[in-house]
Formats: structure tokens, sequence, C-alpha cells
């Protein structure tokens, strides 16, 4: 893509109504635009990261077995009646009547709604087990919404629910998402670590919330350093076998927020030069709630034996939108965001110094072209801007890798390569860097 015809509304400060990091950054980075209080529109680039994150949570929930549905954003009240939630849930819920005075509702979570389904198409035991999932807009009326995509009003979820006959079926599924949501997380360029949960409205008795690490996370979080260190995707995992010393190896180990720490048993299980004390943000939570909702919903099935009993579910969220902003958090210097490369928005960030030069001008489209024909996605800085401008705008916006051609360089038979999150500056020709980025 060719910056002078890309949609980038950066800004040179930073709004006021910014108070943490990634909401600056996703102003300043012409990411987001604020419609109204905690609900945002997605502008070009702030998009592409939001595909991004949304494709691998997907490529994994998929390798997992789940099978990917959509379901409405508006909802009939009737079935969380029915699950006794509509009252509980509170002011959060937006309620609305339709025009034959219908009571509805913003969906804020589907279990009522998934269960529904499933409880007019599942009837035995052997339609069992089922994993199903999906990528929706959800709205939460907060309070006081702040800190950008954050804590929204409106935002993006992934949110997957388990259906089996028995707990031991519930356990494996429960045990293939908590490993599936490791995963996920790895692939993003973040280390999660699963801490033991309430499981608030959603109920139920067995929860995980998954946390990454950042100086500006909303809890504060306790936890062995093996955690952090371990390399999530150098194991080898069989998602059909028994998963329970994986997640045994995990939730042994000691990893707890504020709410759940003891620190006497923080001092006890974990040496001194173990311990780690930071800030984290919650990116995902698992929950197993037996049979909340298919009892009092009704969602029955025929067992083995004949007998009629209801389904054991649990539902599994993970946060796509607040996502984007979480790594931001993690991931960022006092120049703008470093892009992990596995969501970045563009590869490669193409820089000509000296745009109307006709030696820059055909060094830089010559690279444009063989790096999209190698399956590189670039934004290509072809503007007239002034050198200082074009740099701190690619350092704003975190591409991975800059190229940088100018007259100065190709008088030398190079052009210059920087690497966005360690800084290092290196020249090669433009062969070079060609297969040095693409290799």
């Amino acid at each position: 893509m060719r910056l002078s015809q890309f949609f980038l509304p950066t800004l040179k400060e930073v709004p006021s109504e910014a108070q943490i990091v990634s909401h600056q950054l996703m102003l300043r980075a012409g990411m987001i635009r604020q419609s109204s209080a905690g609900i945002y529109s997605w502008l070009p680039l702030g998009h592409r990261v939001l595909r991004k994150i949304e494709q691998i949570v997907r490529e994994e929930q998929d390798a997992a077995g789940a099978q990917e549905l959509l379901m409405p954003t508006i909802q009939p009240a009737d079935i969380w009646r029915e699950s006794g939630r509509y009252d509980d849930y509170g002011k959060e819920m937006l309620r609305i009547t339709d025009r034959h005075d219908r009571d509805m509702l913003y969906g804020p979570t589907n279990e009522e709604l998934i269960t529904e389904i499933v409880k007019g198409s599942i009837k035995s035991y052997r339609d069992l087990p089922k994993l199903l999932y999906h990528i929706q807009w959800k709205f939460r009326d907060e309070v006081r919404p702040r800190f950008g995509v954050m804590r929204g009003r409106e935002f993006l979820m992934k949110d997957s629910y388990s259906f089996d006959l028995d707990f031991q079926g519930a356990r494996r599924a429960y045990n293939k998402m908590f490993v599936t949501y490791l995963r996920t997380y790895a692939r993003m360029g973040l280390k999660a670590i699963p801490m033991k949960a309430d499981t608030g409205p959603i109920g139920g008795d067995l929860s995980h919330e998954f946390i990454i690490l950042a100086d500006t996370g909303e809890s504060q979080v306790f936890c062995d350093r093996d955690l952090i260190e371990h390399d999530v995707l150098a194991d080898t995992v069989d998602l059909e076998g028994d998963l329970q010393p994986t997640v045994d190896a995990w939730t042994t180990r000691y990893a707890a927020t504020d709410e759940m720490h003891d620190q006497t048993r923080f001092e006890a299980e974990v040496p001194t030069e173990r311990r780690v004390t930071a800030r984290g943000i919650e990116v995902g939570h698992i929950f197993y709630f037996g049979t909340k909702y298919s009892r009092a919903m009704g969602a029955m099935v025929a067992s083995q034996d004949g007998a009629q009993i209801p389904l054991e579910m649990g539902s599994y969220g993970i946060g796509v939108s607040r996502l984007v902003g979480a790594i931001i958090e993690a991931s960022h210097d006092e120049n703008g965001i470093v892009w992990p490369a596995q969501v970045a928005p563009f590869d490669i960030g193409l820089i000509n110094l000296k745009s109307g030069d006709a030696d820059c001008d055909r060094a830089a489209a010559g690279l444009y072209a063989s790096f999209k024909l190698s399956g590189k996605d670039v934004l290509y800085d072809d503007t007239d801007g002034r050198a200082g401008a074009k740099f701190a705008n690619m350092d704003l916006i975190g591409l991975p890798f800059q190229v940088v051609v100018g007259p100065r360089g190709l008088k030398s038979g190079v052009v210059e390569i920087k690497n966005r999150a360690t800084g290092q500056r290196y020249e090669l020709s433009p062969d070079s860097a060609l297969a040095h980025l693409t290799g």
C-alpha cells in the first residue's frame, strides 16, 4: 500500500482524553476514532491489526476442533429470563424494546443463545461432544468507559462453548481450551499466564483468566518466573490426548492476581530469585459451569441408558479488540508502538527519503514490487514529506522493519534496514535487503 493513498490520520499531540499509553498511541497512530463514550470506529491501520489477531484466534480454535458459527448481536430477553440472568446482570446490559413491544437486549455474552440453539438440535449422547464458537461484537454499558479499547462499551470477542455428557468430558474440553489459549497468545508474541479466577456473573466453580504482563496493567500479579520463560510453542501437544498433565504443570506453579494472592504461600512455594511481582492485563477467561444453563433452560439429552440428563457446559472468551490495546501496553517505547511481527498491520515500512528523485523513485518502486511479489505486506511512504517526519511516523506506527532508500545511500549502492524492536540499523544492497527480509 502506498502511503499517499492510505487513510492514516496520525496525530502529533497526545489527545487530552487518553489516559493510558495504548489509548494515546492508537489515537495518534490513526488506528481508531471515538464515536461516543466507549465506542470506536476502527480505521484501516487498526482494522488490519484487529483482523490479524482475529485470524490467529480462529486458526487455533479450528485446530482444537471448535466449529465456527455466527450468532446475532440482538437477543430476545425471554431466554435470559429463562436462565435467571435477565434481572441479575445489572445495568451493564443494554435493554431495548422493538416496535412490537418485545423486550430485547444487545448481547453482552451468549450462554443463553447458544444453549437455546443446542437445546433444539442435540438430543442424544451420540451427538456429543461439541465445541462451537463465534467472533462477534458485544456490548456492555460500562458506567465509566475508559482506557480506549481496553475498557470500552462495544468490543469484539471470541466466545466458544463446550457441550458434553458428563464432567469428565467437560473437563477434557476445558483443558483443550486452556492449552489452546496458551498457544493462541504465544503466536501473537505474548507471554500469557493462566491464573485461577472468580467466575463472576457467568457462574460455575472452575475458572482461569489469562494475564499478560505490562507496566500499566490493571491488576497486580504474583507468579513464578518459570511460567514467563516457558516456550509454549516448543511443546508438542496432542489436543485429542490427555492434557491434564500439561494443565497441572501450569496450575501447580504459583500465579495469582492481587484478589487471589497469598503472600505466605508465594514465599513458601517460590524461591526468591524466581518471584515476579508485576502488573498484568486480562486478555482471556475460561469457565466450566456444569449444568447451570442447561438445567435452567431444559437442554437435556438422552444418555446411554436412556435417561434424560442436562448437558455439561463451559464457555471460553478472548477479548479480540481488547488484545490490540493490551499488546501495545506490553510492547511500546518512547517513540511509539512496537508490533510483534505476527500481528503487525504491515511487515515492512519502505521509506523513500526523496520522492521525485529518479534514482530514489526507481529503487524504492523496485523494492516495493519485489517485496509484494515475495508475499510481504509493505507500507510504502512515497510522500514528499521531510525525512524527520517520515522516520517519526514509521516509529509511531511500529512496523517490524523499516527499509530506507535515500540518495546518499544509493550512491554507495546500499539501503538502510532498521529493526524497530531492537533499534539495530545496518546497510545492505537492495538485492541483499530483499533477500534478508524475505528469506
